[in-house]
C-alpha cells in the first residue's frame, strides 16, 4: 500500500445548515448522499456549461465544525471560494479557503480498503482514499496503516495509468465541457438530479451524444512528449497531448479524426513518438476503431 502527500490538491469549507441545499443547486454531483465516509465527485460550471473547477466533496468531521469539505486544485481554491460566494446571495453559508492548513493525502494499492482511514475515491474504486489533514502529518498518517510514503509522481503515474484527467493539464478549465473531461463516465454528473448551473448544455450533450472531444489514455514508448505537444495522423492534427509518465499518457482528441485515422491506417504521434490509443476499462462511450453495437 501506497500514500502520498498531494500538494497541487487544496481545502476549501462550506458551512452552515443550507451548506447540503446550497452547493448541491450549483453542481453537477449530488450532495444528498455525502457523507464523512461517502465523497461526491462534481464541478461547478459557467452557464454555457464548462468547467469551472471539478472536485471531490466529503462530509466535514464535528472537530471541523461540521459542513462539506471540498478537496479541489490548490492553484483554484480562492477563485472557488470567491465564485461561491458570489452565488451565497442571503444563503446563511460560510466559504472559507483552508488550504494552508489542510491537505491531501491519497492512499491506493493493494490493501486499501473500507477499513483504511479517509473516503474512497468517489471517480473510480482503484484511485484508493483520500484523507483529509495536516500536511504535516502525512508520514503519521501513512505509518498509521502500515503504508509506504512516497512521492506525489508515483501518484500521478497512478492517476495516468487508470486513464484519469487532471484539470489545467489534461483539459482547461474555462474551456472544456464536463463530457470532454470524462466526468460522465466517472460519477461526476448526476442526470437524475435537479437543476444546477450550467445543466441544460450538459443534458443536451448527454441526450444527443454530441460529446466529439474526450481525453482519452495514450501509450507511448521512450522519452515522454512534453504537455501541450499536438498529437497528430499525418498532417492532421487530432488533439494535444496532456499529463505522461512510466508510457503512459493522457491527450484530449477530437475522436471522429482518431477513428478517421485508424481506419486510414494512419499511426498517431506526439512529436517524434509514436502514441497508441489505449480503451480504459471504465470507457462505454463509443471508442475509436470500435464497431457500434
Amino acid at each position: 500500500m501506497k500514500a502520498a502527500l498531494l500538494p497541487d490538491r487544496g481545502v476549501v469549507r462550506i458551512a452552515g445548515e443550507p451548506a447540503r441545499g446550497f452547493l448541491n443547486g450549483l453542481v453537477t454531483g449530488d450532495m444528498a448522499s455525502v457523507t464523512m465516509d461517502h465523497a461526491a465527485y462534481a464541478a461547478l460550471l459557467t452557464p454555457q456549461g464548462k468547467m469551472v473547477v471539478d472536485f471531490l466533496v466529503v462530509e466535514a468531521p464535528p472537530t471541523l465544525g461540521g459542513g462539506l469539505l471540498l478537496d479541489c486544485p490548490r492553484d483554484l481554491a480562492a477563485a472557488l471560494v470567491q465564485k461561491l460566494n458570489f452565488y451565497k446571495l442571503r444563503a446563511q453559508v460560510t466559504v472559507e479557503d483552508l488550504s494552508d492548513t489542510l491537505g491531501i493525502v491519497a492512499i491506493w494499492d493493494q490493501g486499501t480498503a473500507a477499513g483504511s482511514p479517509g473516503f474512497a475515491d468517489p471517480r473510480l474504486p482503484a484511485l484508493g482514499r483520500r484523507v483529509i489533514r495536516e500536511p504535516h502529518l502525512a508520514a503519521a498518517t501513512a505509518a498509521g496503516i502500515g503504508a509506504i510514503l512516497v512521492d506525489s509522481h508515483d501518484y500521478e503515474a497512478h492517476r495516468i495509468a487508470l486513464g484519469i484527467p487532471r484539470g489545467g493539464v489534461d483539459f482547461a478549465y474555462g474551456d472544456a465541457f464536463p463530457h470532454e473531461a470524462d466526468m460522465d463516465q466517472l460519477a461526476g454528473i448526476d442526470f437524475a438530479k435537479g437543476c444546477y448551473v450550467g445543466q441544460e448544455v450538459v443534458s443536451r450533450m448527454q441526450h444527443r451524444a454530441t460529446a466529439r472531444t474526450r481525453v482519452v489514455p495514450l501509450a507511448y514508448e521512450g522519452f515522454a512528449p512534453q504537455p501541450g505537444t499536438p498529437v497528430t495522423a499525418g498532417d492532421k492534427a487530432v488533439g494535444t497531448l496532456g499529463s505522461s509518465a512510466a508510457g503512459r499518457a493522457l491527450a484530449l482528441v477530437r475522436l471522429d479524426r482518431v477513428a478517421d485515422a485508424l481506419a486510414a491506417g494512419l499511426p498517431l504521434a506526439a512529436g517524434n513518438v509514436t502514441v497508441t490509443p489505449v480503451k480504459p476499462d471504465w470507457a462505454t462511450f463509443a471508442w475509436p476503431g470500435e464497431a457500434s453495437v
